[in-house]
Order: structure tokens, then C-alpha cells, then sequence
């Protein structure tokens, strides 16, 4: 399984699944499976505890884009 792992600023803040609206400097990890099964993960950087994002399962068509992928959306939740 790969993980990557990207510190940016939320002003806006970024909705969790288990507290809410978290803002400020955050870390996002996602990880992918060879079968494309993606997993995010965000916390307060430095911070112990990973909180989940919104939504069902994510899968991706091909395992390849998955530093693409976490790129963009690090970039989306630091704009939200």
C-alpha cells in the first residue's frame, strides 16, 4: 500500500466525518491498494488523531493516478 502525505493551510476549513469543520495547518494522507482502494485520512498537523472525509468508499480505475489524485485534492481542501 502507498502513502502520501501533504502539510497545507485551510483557511476555510475542511469538513470531517467524525468533528466537523477542522481549519488551519492540516496533513492529508491518502493511501491506495494495488486494487485502487483509496483511504483519506486528515488531522491537525502534528496531531495523533486522523479524522475521515465525507463519503463512501473511493476507488480508483488505475492505482498509477494515485499521486495525481492526492495532489489535487490537497490543493482543493487548501482552497475550501
Amino acid at each position: 500500500m502507498e502513502e502520501k502525505s501533504t502539510i497545507f493551510t485551510a483557511t476555510h476549513g475542511v469538513m470531517t466525518t467524525e468533528v466537523g469543520v477542522i481549519s488551519g495547518e492540516l496533513e492529508l494522507k491518502t493511501s491506495c491498494t494495488e486494487d485502487g482502494l483509496l483511504k483519506l485520512g486528515i488531522t491537525y498537523a502534528g496531531a495523533a488523531e486522523w479524522y475521515t472525509l465525507p463519503g463512501e468508499e473511493y476507488r480508483l480505475h488505475d492505482p498509477r493516478d494515485h499521486e495525481v489524485i492526492h495532489h489535487l485534492l490537497a490543493k482543493v481542501l487548501e482552497r475550501a
